[in-house]
């Protein structure tokens, strides 16, 4: 005779593979890196003897992590402004009825999509200072007389890796506006217009203040996301010139695997999600008090 569960432990029931599930892919290997990096530990092999919060108070006293910090930040604000600005404007424009839409639509997602290793081989052909096209067309309309080195130079380097970074994540933030201005109800606009309002005032008094939560949501994702960045800065700079675009992603990747020290980069792996988990919160009280 079978036996019915009670319908109260049901709900946990069904609640516990999502829990497995993400104790497996988030509390699993973070109890990991904390581990490592209370561990002096040679990469190769994963041995080395306990130190405690030695490596911590290395990486506090580290002027490596310092710099690295500062770069990662001018790389985050500089791409993520530029992606809110791109982002925005192409949003509104797509809004707006013209022909040929849907396949306009399409066709700007297309940086979000292609792979970040073929984005970024592109681009360096493009940037190359001896063959590239845009230099090519920079001599060629007389703006310059000499090839302009767009990776191999400061500040260049970080110049040009917060363009292809914006170029390549913009449509994320495209598509999310887009989606909440067709939300916007058109009495709005309406009403603004039978006050006087302008397009720029329509914007402002109408557009913006609708946009508000969807854009703190979008700041707070693409924040994080470009913050640990890794791939596209590598394969484009490898954080040089000399350390000039080395970020934090980077400087884990060095010391893990270039210095053979996995428990000093644990550190600073762990140190970097700290610094991310402050200026989430600091974001996240920051819009609990706007609204």
């Amino acid at each position: 005779m079978s036996r019915r569960l009670p319908d109260a432990a049901v709900g946990p029931l069904l609640v516990v593979p999502a829990v497995l599930l993400l104790g497996g892919v988030v509390a699993w290997p973070l109890a990991s890196a904390l581990w490592l990096s209370l561990h002096s530990l040679y990469t190769p092999t994963l041995e080395g003897p306990w130190v405690g919060l030695g490596n911590y108070a290395a990486v506090a006293g580290d002027g490596a992590f310092w710099h690295a910090l500062a770069r990662t930040l001018v790389w985050t604000a500089g791409s993520l402004s530029l992606q809110l600005l791109l982002g925005v404007g192409f949003a509104l424009l797509l809004h707006r009825e013209m022909r040929m839409r849907g396949l306009a639509r399409g066709l700007v997602l297309f940086p979000y999509f292609v792979s970040t290793v073929v984005a970024v081989l592109v681009w360096r052909w493009l940037l190359n200072d001896l063959y590239g096209l845009v230099n090519q067309l920079l001599l060629a309309s007389g703006l310059r007389d000499t090839p302009v080195d767009f990776l191999g130079v400061m500040p260049n380097a970080m110049l040009s890796a917060v363009a292809i970074g914006a170029w390549k994540f913009f449509p994320f933030v495209t598509i999310a506006v887009l989606a909440r201005l067709q939300t916007i109800p058109d009495q709005l606009y309406d009403a603004a217009r039978l006050d006087g309002a302008g397009a720029w005032d329509r914007f402002r008094d109408v557009t913006l203040p609708e946009l508000g939560q969807v854009l703190g949501i979008v700041v707070l994702l693409r924040a994080i996301w470009d913050f640990k960045e890794f791939d596209l800065v590598f394969l484009l700079t490898g954080g040089g010139p000399v350390d000039s675009t080395r970020t934090l992603p980077l400087l884990v990747y060095q010391q893990a695997f270039g210095l053979n020290q996995m428990g000093l980069a644990a550190a600073h792996a762990v140190a970097m999600m700290l610094v991310m988990l402050v200026f989430a919160g600091l974001w996240s009280l920051a819009m609990r008090v706007r609204a």
